[in-house]
């Protein structure tokens, strides 16, 4: 018998949309439960050492950090998304990695007050995508996803990545990706893929061009110059 799960969730953590994309791949049914992170609740303290979301609730049983959650489900329940090969399934938790990275590059994206810091990490998260050009265009994949046909949790964790391109792809100095083909590529795969499209709900891109103004800093007055158009919830 499977267990109950209940995914603790906010509603624009792309770590939360990590682990829906793999519940969803794996047709695993869940609860989907929301808190506010600027208020946390004791019980969601008591549950993450953090304080952050996703947490995971397995019959009650708690597991957090996004990385974890999504391990313990591909051990735990098919399809594989892992490969099975050590090898390739350790490059595989690497570029998991750098997905991280690269969504706390963004964080400091949007966390910039002044437009030289906006231009310092723009160029660094160009750098990042131009590094993850190299790997895909190297690897000789047949497929549209990371490593060719198959979906696996290293297209769950960069699928979030992508929806912050959405927001500001169109921005002068932000709009690298238009000369890297295989990620434009890759991206365009997932924003189809119907695990990814329902990670997220409806009203996904307003909240987080909201959340981005919110912040007043050098991309928020950019936004509000050139506002992007309507993305739906493609990653």
């Amino acid at each position: 018998m499977k267990p109950t799960l209940t995914l603790i969730s906010h509603e624009l953590c792309p770590y939360v949309q990590r682990v829906a994309i793999v519940l969803a791949e794996k047709g695993l049914p869940f609860e989907r439960r929301a808190i506010d992170l600027s208020a946390k609740p004791d019980w969601f303290l008591a549950l993450s050492p953090l304080g952050k979301t996703p947490v995971l609730l397995v019959d009650g049983q708690p597991i957090f950090e996004s990385a974890a959650i999504c391990e313990y489900l591909d051990d735990e329940y098919d399809p594989k998304m892992h490969p099975r090969h050590a090898l390739v399934r350790a490059r595989h938790r690497a570029w998991i990695d750098f997905a991280s990275a690269t969504l706390a590059s963004v964080a400091g994206l949007y966390g910039c007050a002044g437009d030289d810091a906006l231009a310092i990490r723009a160029d660094d998260l160009k750098a990042r995508f131009g590094t993850l050009e190299g790997a895909l265009g190297g690897s000789g994949r047949a497929g549209p996803f990371f490593s060719g046909v198959d979906f696996a949790l290293v297209d769950a964790a960069f699928a979030p990545v992508f929806r912050y391109v959405d927001l500001f792809g169109h921005l002068p100095g932000l709009d690298f990706l238009e000369a890297m083909p295989e990620v434009s590529r890759w991206r365009q795969a997932l924003q189809t893929r119907l695990s990814v499209c329902n990670a997220v709900a409806d009203d996904y891109p307003q909240r987080l061009h909201a959340f981005m103004l919110g912040k007043h800093g050098a991309l928020a007055r950019a936004l509000l110059l050139s506002p992007p158009s309507a993305s739906g919830r493609g990653a």
